[in-house]
């Protein structure tokens, strides 16, 4: 692995905590209450899609980039580090969009710890 690779691995696991931050913080709970967020079933949907889509990103963003912007076709980070931004960018509107319908991706459950 050569440290562009690294770098790009490290790009993916940053946007996809940003996902999950993003996303989970529209479901915070205002006051503790003895429950806990989980995640539900669309939201396990959605986070899989996520990552789905950003390893496409990473074997498709290079072969892309070298055909639409031939400058950086020795160079697949920049295109990486562009599919994965908005790769980011794409999974705020899918979100709103969930939102809409109603759909939610974390739910607040009760704490199952008995006190």
């Amino acid at each position: 692995m050569t440290a562009l690779d690294l770098f790009s691995a490290i790009s993916v696991v940053f946007i996809l905590g940003m996902i999950w931050l993003r996303t989970r913080m529209h479901y915070r709970l205002r006051r503790p209450s003895g429950r806990k967020l989980q995640l539900e079933k669309a939201g396990r949907a959605y986070f899989a899609c996520a990552i789905a889509l950003l390893a496409i990103g990473w074997v498709a963003a290079p072969p892309l980039g070298a055909a639409f912007w031939p400058a950086t076709a020795a160079n697949p980070l920049l295109t990486r580090v562009i599919w994965f931004l908005l790769s980011y960018y794409v999974f705020i509107f899918v979100h709103q969009y969930l939102k809409a319908r109603g759909i939610a991706v974390f739910k607040a459950r009760e704490d199952d710890l008995a006190s």
